[in-house]
């Protein structure tokens, strides 16, 4: 069989396997045409092309087809807008795409739009006594960019050389049905810088691949510029991996919580096209509407960690290093930084001025301020722990001690050893103690505002650990201490340098972000990464100490929070009694 009209074959049974219903329930859903499906009297019809074959690199070793729908509007002297579809041309068919952007084009209730259907990739059978690999469900059911680094590096390049696409994610929107619905909704979420528009018809939220995990993640994260509209029915597919029907529900709820721009179609139906293929006209109207008005999120639930400052994002305070990391606050509010490759400590004055502090720093990485005024750095190249004073001239106070971060109390300080899973305890006199070993990769720390708690980075685990601090310096009572989110294809959390806040709450940097965690150890809300680099430590700053300042690969970055940080190595702080 050529392999053309396999894999075209292959796909359709796919598809058609995929919602497949039992007669008795298929009679019950009746849906009306919708007048903009239906082709019109006098609207320019728009022409879908014959099928391209694609092999992807993104996918290895996958071959696809996608079509393209170009409406009769447009000009190839103007970007046009982008509709993604996922499961290729026989979904648009389906669902008379290409009839409903005719009518709503021609009507302008949506701008002129070209449309790219694209089918799952498959993996050829390589002899007659094999099975091809389907890809479907690896591709639309996984977590992360490799479907939007698929679209983004692959298709819409190719598409772009016959056609004059927007880039503007605003001037895009993406949709799919069941898996492809899921599929959408995470190209959207992992890069709303291109795609903000997104349909979901019987969308997967389920156990297949980690979608089980979208409702949670949608609640901690900062809302994300996305619209969306959902369709599901209450007589959805309920199967080992969860009930479509509750986890739409789910789902629906958690994006209201936190403040999307979401409308839902319910119905009564089952995993179908039946419902959607009846709405999407009105879904579509919807999404569009007041275009090119760009998308902004709505107001959600007030959050029990009530931190946000709207229209407060990260901005830029530092670049061009080539490592930065352990910011650390002083009595001013001036924030240090380091940075490691380059053996250089910087300052951040309160004007966000960036000067050099000290250099040939033997690779110091982590930093705090002392008691005593100075600066204290982890000199890991000479194997000391240092103090510079205000002239920027370092001595030594420990001795032949690894370390990478610190903190400092009134008494004395933590340093943790990730080269040997250890914490040591030292005096400001230089004495140093072995207090804690075993720890997988110990590696940002900071005691409890009260200074009872000592709370400690496991980079490669996904718990950070609690040690009550007792009163020679030593630790006891450990045990895990927060419990954080790691990405669908992280083997750890990323964890490293940590912050606290007057309210007794740990801001840890992770790889998927700032987790923002209660007295107890449970993360409430998740601020993204500024940018793509390694997240590697936080401090509060600034006049108020209400500012964040992060150290995330080669920059350091700053954003205003409604909270005030401490410093650890004044007079404790009791917290509030914590909500329990």
């Amino acid at each position: 069989m050529p392999l053309q009209r396999f894999t075209r074959h292959t796909c359709s049974f796919l598809f058609s396997t995929l919602f497949f219903l039992p007669a008795a329930l298929l009679s019950q859903e009746q849906y009306p045409v919708h007048p903009d499906s239906l082709v019109q009297e006098g609207v320019p019809q728009g022409k879908v092309s014959e099928t391209y074959r694609w092999k992807s690199k993104v996918f290895p070793g996958t071959v696809r087809d996608y079509a393209i729908y170009v409406p009769r509007q447009y000009d190839p002297k103007k970007p046009a807008c982008v509709l993604i579809a996922q499961d290729g041309v026989g979904l648009a068919r389906r669902w008379k795409i290409p009839t409903v952007m005719d009518n709503l084009i021609h009507k302008k209730e949506m701008p002129v739009t070209i449309g790219i259907f694209i089918s799952p990739g498959v993996i050829p059978a390589p002899h007659k006594d094999a099975q091809p690999r389907f890809n479907r469900s690896f591709e639309y059911d996984g977590l992360g960019d490799r479907y939007a680094r698929f679209l983004l590096e692959e298709i819409l390049p190719e598409v772009s050389k016959q056609y004059n696409l927007s880039k503007d994610p605003n001037d895009r929107m993406i949709t799919g049905s069941s898996s492809g619905a899921i599929c959408a909704f995470t190209a959207a979420w992992e890069r709303p810088d291109q795609f903000r528009r997104v349909f979901t018809s019987v969308g997967t939220f389920v156990s297949l691949r980690g979608g089980n995990e979208y409702p949670t993640l949608v609640r901690k994260y900062e809302p994300r510029p996305i619209r969306i509209c959902m369709q599901d029915g209450s007589n959805d597919n309920n199967l080992y991996a969860g009930g479509w029907w509750e986890a739409n529900l789910d789902m629906y709820a958690s994006l209201k919580f936190a403040g999307y721009d979401v409308k839902n179609i319910w119905g009564t139906g089952g995993h179908n096209n039946k419902h959607a293929t009846a709405i999407l006209p009105d879904a579509m109207k919807w999404l569009w509407r007041d275009y090119p008005a760009p998308i902004t999120n709505v107001a959600g639930k007030k959050r029990r960690t009530d931190i946000l400052i709207p229209g407060q994002t990260w901005q830029r305070v530092s670049q061009g290093h080539k490592f930065t990391e352990g910011p650390a606050v002083d009595d001013q509010g001036n924030v240090y930084f380091t940075d490691i490759p380059n053996n250089r400590i910087h300052k951040i004055d309160l004007a966000d001025k960036v000067t050099l502090f000290a250099e040939n720093t033997q690779g110091a990485n982590g930093l705090m301020m002392g008691p005593d005024g100075k600066l204290y750095a982890c000199a890991n190249g000479a194997q000391q722990i240092v103090r510079y004073g205000q002239d920027g001239q370092s001595e030594v106070v420990v001795k032949d001690i690894t370390s990478n971060d610190l903190i400092l109390t009134p008494t004395g300080g933590y340093a943790t050893d990730p080269t040997a899973d250890k914490i040591w305890h030292f005096t400001y006199d230089g004495k140093k103690t072995e207090v804690a070993s075993k720890i997988g990769f110990p590696n940002g720390l900071h005691t409890t505002t009260d200074h009872a708690f000592l709370l400690v980075t496991n980079t490669k685990g996904r718990f950070n650990i609690g040690f009550q601090i007792q009163g020679d310096g030593r630790l006891a009572n450990r045990q895990p201490y927060g419990h954080l989110h790691r990405g669908n294809a992280d083997n750890d959390t990323g964890a490293d340098g940590v912050t606290m806040d007057t309210a007794g709450r740990l801001y840890c940097t992770t790889r998927m972000g700032v987790q923002v965690l209660d007295q107890l150890g449970r993360v409430h809300l998740i601020l993204e990464k500024p940018s793509r680099g390694w997240l590697s430590n936080a401090v509060f700053g600034g006049a108020k100490l209400d500012t964040l300042y992060v150290t995330c690969g080669t920059e350091v970055y700053k954003r205003t929070l409604k909270a005030t940080g401490v410093r650890p190595w004044k007079a404790p702080l009791k917290p509030g009694r914590p909500n329990l």
